[in-house]
C-alpha cells in the first residue's frame, strides 16, 4: 500500500500524508476476525497460517515453510471475555483468558497451528489447554535456552528449532530446505531493519511519528506477510519525513514492561496526551528481539541460535544470568534515545515484569534516572488516572531539570 494523499478523506494537513497508511493499520488492529489472514489463505489454495503468542518465536521457520506467521496479541479492550474466565483464576494477567475467548468463539479457526513461546507458567499452561481444546490443530510449546554457551544452550535451541522445522515441514507437505531458511532469514533481516529505522526516526523526530502511529504500524506486522509489512513501514517513513507537524514541549520517555500483554491503545494515546514523547518501548518485542542481522551463509539454524544467544534483547521475559548488569539495557536506551525518564507499565499479575522491576529501579536510581510505574490490563477502560500520573511525571522532570540548570 502506497501513500496517496489525493484520495485521503482527511482534510487535516497535519496528518494528511500518513493518514491512509495509519487508517489501514487501524483497520487491521480493530479486526478480531483476522480477515487479512483469511484473505491471504484464500488467495492461493493450500496456504496455511501459524499463530504465535507475543515475545519471540523464530518466525523465519514458519515463513520458510510457506506459511503465514500470525501474532496473537489477545483480545484487547474490544472483546468481552465470557468463556475465557472459566479457564483461569482471577489473579493472573488477562491475555490467556482473552486468547481462549478468541479460540472458543471461532475467531482463530483460520489458524492451522499455534506456538506458545517460553514466557511464563501461565502461557505454558495455556499451551496445554490449547492441546486439549483444539486437538485437530498443531500446537507446540516452544522452549528457549537458559544457558548461553553454544555447546550447551546453543545445541538445545538448535534441536528445538529442528523439531519445529520438521513439524512444519510435515504440515506443509514438503521439507524445509536450508536455502528456504536462508531466504527467510534475509527477508526478516530486512524487516527488522525497517522496524529499527522506524524506531530511530521516532526517537529523532517524535513529533513526526507519534507512538500511536508507530504502534499501529508495527502491530500490522502481526497479520501481514513480512514482505508487505516492510514496504508499509518504508512508505510511512517517506511520508512522515515529508509532512510538517508541530513540535511540542514534551518530556522524552522510555516505556518498559509491555513485552507480552499489550496495553489498551488508549493508554499509549493517554501517555502522549499527558505531555510525553515515547522514544523507546518494548511493545511486540518479537519484531525487535534480535539486535543484529542473522547470517545468511552456513547452517541457518545454527545462525538463528547464535543470534538468540549472543545478539538478542534483554527483557524480563528472557533469563539473564548476569544479575550485576541488570538494567544496563534500560540505561543505554535512555542515553541513546536522549530520554529523560522511564515509565514502567506492566500488566497486572505479570510475574516476569513485576519481579524484575525492583532490580531495574535500583539500577536507575543509581544513575539518577527518574521513573514512575503503574499497572494495566489489556481491557483497562479508565485512562484518566494514567494520564494524570504520566502528566505529573513529565511536569516534575521539566521542573527539576530547570531547577538543576
Amino acid at each position: 500500500m502506497s501513500v496517496n494523499t489525493e484520495n485521503s478523506k482527511l482534510n487535516n494537513s497535519e496528518t494528511k500524508a500518513t493518514a491512509p497508511l495509519v487508517a489501514y493499520c487501524q483497520e487491521l488492529f480493530d479486526d478480531l476476525d483476522f480477515k487479512a489472514v483469511k484473505a491471504w489463505k484464500e488467495a492461493k489454495s493450500g496456504r496455511k497460517a501459524i499463530g504465535y503468542m507475543p515475545v519471540y518465536v523464530p518466525r523465519e521457520i514458519i515463513h520458510a515453510a510457506g506459511m503465514l506467521p500470525v501474532g496473537i496479541m489477545g483480545g484487547g479492550d474490544q472483546l468481552e471475555v465470557i468463556h475465557g474466565d472459566a479457564y483461569y483464576q482471577s489473579y493472573i494477567c488477562r491475555i490467556p483468558r482473552s486468547t481462549i475467548e478468541l479460540g472458543v468463539t471461532g475467531r482463530l479457526d483460520v489458524l492451522d497451528g499455534m506456538l506458545f513461546p517460553s514466557i511464563c507458567d501461565v502461557i505454558r499452561n495455556l499451551s496445554g489447554m490449547w492441546k486439549m481444546m483444539f486437538k485437530e490443530k498443531y500446537v507446540r510449546y516452544f522452549d528457549v535456552p537458559q544457558n548461553y554457551e553454544d555447546e550447551i544452550g546453543g545445541k538445545f535451541y538448535t534441536h528445538e528449532m529442528q523439531q519445529l522445522r520438521d513439524d512444519l515441514g510435515k504440515l506443509a507437505g514438503h521439507e524445509i530446505s536450508d536455502d528456504d531458511l536462508r531466504n527467510s532469514i534475509a527477508v526478516y533481516n530486512e524487516n527488522r531493519k525497517a522496524v529499527e529505522d522506524l524506531y530511530e526516526f521516532r526517537a529523532k523526530h517524535p513529533w513526526k511519528a507519534p507512538s500511536t502511529e508507530v504502534y499501529l504500524l508495527v502491530r500490522a506486522g502481526m497479520v501481514l506477510p513480512v514482505e508487505d509489512h516492510t514496504l508499509l513501514i518504508r512508505d510511512y517513513l517517506k511520508a512522515a519525513d515529508l509532512q510538517e507537524r508541530p513540535v511540542r514541549d514534551n518530556c522524552r520517555v522510555v516505556v518498559s514492561g509491555v513485552f507480552c500483554e499489550q496495553p489498551p491503545f488508549n493508554m499509549i494515546k493517554s501517555i502522549e496526551m499527558a505531555g510525553c514523547y515515547i522514544v523507546d518501548d518494548d511493545f511486540m518485542l518479537v519484531t525487535r528481539w534480535l539486535l543484529e542481522d542473522v547470517a545468511t551463509t552456513g547452517d541457518p539454524l545454527e545462525n538463528l541460535s547464535k543470534a538468540f544467544l549472543h545478539h538478542s534483547n534483554e527483557t524480563a521475559a528472557k533469563y539473564e544470568p548476569d544479575v550485576e548488569n541488570k538494567g544496563v539495557y534500560l540505561i543505554d536506551s535512555v542515553r541513546n534515545n536522549r530520554a529523560e525518564g522511564i515509565i514502567f507499565a506492566g500488566p497486572s499479575f505479570c510475574d516476569p515484569a513485576l519481579l524484575d522491576r525492583p532490580m531495574l529501579q535500583n539500577a536507575l536510581t543509581a544513575q539518577e534516572i527518574p521513573y514512575t510505574s503503574f499497572e494495566y490490563a489489556e481491557n483497562s477502560g479508565q485512562m484518566q488516572p494514567i494520564r494524570e500520573q504520566a502528566g505529573t511525571f513529565a511536569d516534575s522532570i521539566k521542573l527539576w531539570s530547570v531547577a538543576a540548570g
